[in-house]
């Protein structure tokens, strides 16, 4: 049986409503799917390791494009009453082993950068935040070619 494997295009500001959605989506995914691994990994047909972080295939796949690169802004200021939307995609990368792609020209274009980009383009500073990482269109292009259900936020 194949399995798809969602793609979240996360496309919204941080202050977006969506942005929110796109982080509730993704917890209630991994934990049902965490959830689910564990009944698999039991059972003695299965394939492969019991250990969910040596898996072959992502649980889940991440790609933050145009106003969501904000949200991989590590001086990005939330307050108190705010969710901080960086810490908890920091959390739950974390948790998941989950990777935090961000497309490098539209985060350069709102100032988030990395520090060999701040090289590369003469930037005062480097501003990522620990956990995502800037990469090029290609990678979203590779997590397309698979077999994937794509959801736009």
């Amino acid at each position: 049986m194949t399995t798809t494997t969602p793609l979240l295009l996360i496309t919204a500001d941080p202050s977006h409503p969506l942005a929110h959605l796109a982080l509730r989506y993704a917890r209630a995914y991994l934990k049902g799917a965490a959830n689910s691994d564990d009944v698999d990994n039991n059972d003695t047909n299965s394939v492969g390791s019991s250990d969910n972080a040596t898996s072959e295939l992502p649980l889940l796949n991440v790609f933050f494009y145009g106003d969501s690169a904000h949200i991989a802004n590590r001086l990005r200021w939330q307050s108190a009453d705010q969710l901080d939307l960086t810490k908890e995609w920091q959390s739950l990368a974390e948790r998941y082993q989950l990777p935090l792609p961000v497309c490098v020209s539209t985060a350069l274009s709102r100032g988030v950068s990395d520090v060999d980009n701040s090289s590369r383009h003469q930037l005062d500073g480097a501003n990522l935040a620990t956990g995502f990482t800037l990469v090029g269109l290609s990678e979203l292009a590779m997590m397309m070619q698979d077999d994937c259900r794509l959801i736009q936020f």
